[in-house]
Order: structure tokens, then C-alpha cells, then sequence
């Protein structure tokens, strides 16, 4: 009898190549769904207000992209601003925040604000305007925080 040694031979298994062909897919439909224009949500009525206190950031040197101006983001509410993936509330007169646009939940685009909640369409999650923390699942974890900037009337993306 002849004693041969058998080397298993690694190839992936067909598990293993369906998960990264379907994870490739999800990718490619992922980019062309976030390849959307700027397009911009407001609730309510603009306040008007040009108070920068409680400011996000304090002025940078960077000089970031100009997003919108103060007067464009009404009191209790906010704008998203879809090419740049940030949502810009003013939870108080004067008080301005900003929050990635994705979803924690499965990474769809936030697409309204309504009654005090940033929204997501795919499965109806809601964050707060104040501070980006879980209104209403299935999501189990808020927007993270972004940095902004507010000077003089002018908010910039840090």
C-alpha cells in the first residue's frame, strides 16, 4: 500500500462567491443611489434668525464648503444637503447642528424633516433635530455629529 498525504484543496465554497457577487451588487447600487443631486428638504417656515450661538464649531482656518446660509435653515427644523451627505437643523433660534445624512439603520439617505424629526424613508426611522439621537426605530443608534462652522450668517462644512 502506497501512503499518500491528501492536501485539501482551498477554494472558496459557493457561499463564500455568492456573498462577495452579491456584496459587489449591493456596492455598485449603494453608489448609484447616493449619486443624487443636492436636492433639499425644509419644514416650517424660516425664522429669519442670524444668531450664531451655540454654534456647532468654533471658525476654522480650513475653510470648508459653504453650505447655506442661516436664514436658510428654519427654527425646529432643517435642510439636507444630499451631494455633501449632512443634514444642518436649528433645533432653538440661533442654536445650529449638523448630522450625517445616512442611516444607521441600513444606510439609506435621510430624505425629509418633519415635526421636529430628520426621517428615513427606507424604513421609517426618525432622529431628533436637537441632537441626531433616536426617535423612532428600527434604527438603534443616532446620526453621528458633524462639524460645522457659523460665522456671521454663513454656515460652512468643516
Amino acid at each position: 500500500m502506497t501512503s499518500e498525504s491528501f492536501e485539501p484543496v482551498t477554494t472558496p465554497s459557493r457561499r463564500t462567491a455568492l456573498a462577495a457577487v452579491g456584496a459587489a451588487g449591493l456596492a455598485v447600487a449603494l453608489t448609484a443611489c447616493s449619486s443624487s443631486d443636492d436636492s433639499s428638504s425644509d419644514t416650517s417656515s424660516s425664522s429669519g434668525s442670524t444668531s450664531t450661538a451655540g454654534a456647532s464649531t468654533a471658525q476654522g482656518d480650513a475653510g470648508g464648503t459653504e453650505l447655506a446660509k442661516t436664514s436658510d435653515i428654519p427654527e425646529g427644523g432643517g435642510k439636507i444637503f444630499a451631494s455633501q451627505g449632512v443634514v444642518v437643523t436649528q433645533p432653538t433660534a440661533g442654536t445650529y447642528k449638523a448630522f450625517s445624512s445616512k442611516c444607521t439603520h441600513q444606510g439609506c439617505a435621510v430624505s425629509s424633516i418633519s415635526s421636529g424629526a430628520i426621517v428615513c424613508p427606507c424604513h421609517g426611522s426618525e432622529f431628533s433635530v436637537t441632537d441626531g439621537s433616536v426617535k423612532k426605530g428600527p434604527a438603534t443608534q443616532g446620526l453621528p455629529a458633524e462639524q460645522i462652522t457659523v460665522s456671521g450668517d454663513s454656515i460652512t462644512l468643516a
